[in-house]
């Protein structure tokens, strides 16, 4: 049931906000829901699933935005800095996504292992939740790759694909060093900048539609 689990998923993200992860009551999370506790021990089987499915949401939410950040009618540059930014800004909002981006966890949160865990639950989303969690180096791979991917234009060449990616991991790191120490004036937005080539597009001939 996705709308349940969406919602009980919601609960656990607000009674973290509220309250440190060791006190969050189970119970507390199926009643903000309007859910039954079984139906919460249904869908995550224990309060350690839970907190894998809820570490897993916000780790997708996160990728989600960094593709929207690269999708933007941009140059590449400003795409990279639009991400790096995206970055700075899932960090600063979301204490779960620093954690994840940072290595850094936290009394006040859940602190799941990395790797994976058995499973035998039934639901496929729980599955994927009981599966490897992403760890910082992880992040970097998958912006990185994920930037490549919808930057290089058709027919780059090897070469200039293995340069953007280059730039790419650069503008990430950029960001991940800002979430650790905030930059001053101008913002993680003007490192990027300055960091990559003014014409990184038009000499990587990227596609800007």
């Amino acid at each position: 049931m996705p709308a349940a689990r969406e919602s009980l998923l919601d609960a656990a993200y607000t009674a973290l906000v509220r309250r440190p992860w060791s006190a969050v009551r189970m119970v507390d999370v199926a009643a903000a829901a309007g859910v039954s506790r079984q139906t919460l021990y249904n869908e995550f089987g224990s309060k350690e699933g839970l907190a894998r499915a809820l570490v897993r949401r916000e780790a997708d939410g996160y990728l989600a935005g960094v593709e929207r950040a690269l999708a933007t009618p941009l140059e590449t540059r400003d795409r990279l800095a639009a991400t790096a930014e995206w970055t700075v800004a899932a960090a600063r909002g979301n204490a779960l996504v620093r954690a994840m981006l940072t290595g850094c966890w936290s009394e006040r949160l859940p602190s799941p292992t990395l790797t994976a865990v058995p499973s035998s639950s039934a639901v496929p989303a729980q599955r994927r939740a009981d599966g490897p969690l992403p760890a910082p180096s992880d992040f970097v791979t998958l912006v990185r790759d994920r930037a490549v991917l919808v930057l290089a234009a058709p027919g780059t060449p090897k070469s200039d694909t293995t340069e953007l990616a280059r730039l790419c991991e650069l503008a990430v790191r950029l960001a991940l060093s800002c979430v650790a120490a905030p930059p001053g004036e101008g913002g993680v937005i003007d490192l990027v900048r300055t960091a990559l080539p003014r014409q990184l597009s038009r000499s990587l001939n990227q596609r800007t539609d």
